[in-house]
């Protein structure tokens, strides 16, 4: 199985790297999304929430379009976290 044009084995989707925990109040993100935001010098701990994430990324993508990582990301926690607060 490929994820984000990284193949993977499909029992890799059950570890921690990318199972998705709530890091902040209403923030749900995976291992492996919050070391490649750190990569990127953004700290989640920091954020008051995913609006303010997304705004982020948002910028950081504007000056960086070719940040494929971060754009993906972005993409992922958009979707994630907008299922994960909608339907509790």
């Amino acid at each position: 199985m490929e994820i984000n044009g990284e193949n993977i084995n499909i029992d890799d989707l059950f570890s921690e790297k990318y199972m998705h925990k709530e890091v902040k109040k209403g923030i749900f993100l995976s291992d492996n999304q919050c070391e490649i935001l750190k990569r990127n010098n953004i700290d989640i701990y920091t954020i008051s929430g995913i609006e303010e994430l997304i705004y982020i990324i948002d910028e950081i993508l504007e000056d960086d379009p070719d940040n494929i990582e971060l754009e993906n990301v972005l993409s992922e926690i958009s979707e994630y976290n907008y299922y994960a607060n909608t339907n509790k």
